[in-house]
């Protein structure tokens, strides 16, 4: 069976139900990833908020916000991804976060978001993609591997004590 289709925009910045949209997914990966009480207890919905709006302005970072739409129009998922610089001062492009609704993974719809990523980043001649996730994030990281992505360091997390790991492959 085909999947399903799939448009990439960026996320409307004059929307602020979109902006909520995606802060509550961001809540909803964190979650997912850390359980119940450290996901919500990490950041308040205002932060997380906020955050996005973040990405959105140009005066913080050169950053996009991403989503993926169904064929009726519907948000299905989002990718927020930035310019960084490694401690060298070497930019590269950075998956800030990502998320697609549950009953839609396994669709392909991650990976077409991760493709505008890496496409926005050749744009911008980043010369690596890389994210940083929980190491128990089993999804995420096996994604990533089937795409080449390697592990590239561990940090603890000074709040929550979980082992974060960087994934990370060449954008040629």
């Amino acid at each position: 069976m085909p999947p399903p289709p799939c448009a990439i925009r960026d996320l409307d910045p004059a929307s602020a139900a979109e902006v909520d949209l995606v802060a509550h997914r961001m809540r909803a990966t964190l979650v997912e990833v850390e359980g119940e009480e450290a996901g919500t207890a990490l950041y308040t919905m205002d932060w997380l908020r906020e955050r996005v709006r973040w990405h959105l302005d140009p005066a913080n970072c050169a950053g996009r916000v991403l989503v993926s739409l169904d064929a009726a129009g519907a948000i299905t998922g989002h990718a927020i991804v930035r310019e960084e610089k490694d401690d060298a001062g070497r930019a590269f492009g950075l998956f800030s976060t990502g998320f697609v609704d549950p009953p839609l993974r396994r669709a392909g719809i991650a990976s077409r978001l991760l493709d505008a990523g890496e496409a926005w980043f050749r744009e911008r001649r980043l010369a690596e993609a890389a994210t940083w996730t929980s190491s128990t994030n089993a999804k995420l990281v096996a994604l990533l591997v089937g795409r080449g992505y390697g592990i590239t360091a561990h940090h603890v997390h000074e709040v929550t004590g979980t082992v974060m790991v960087r994934l990370a492959r060449p954008l040629a």
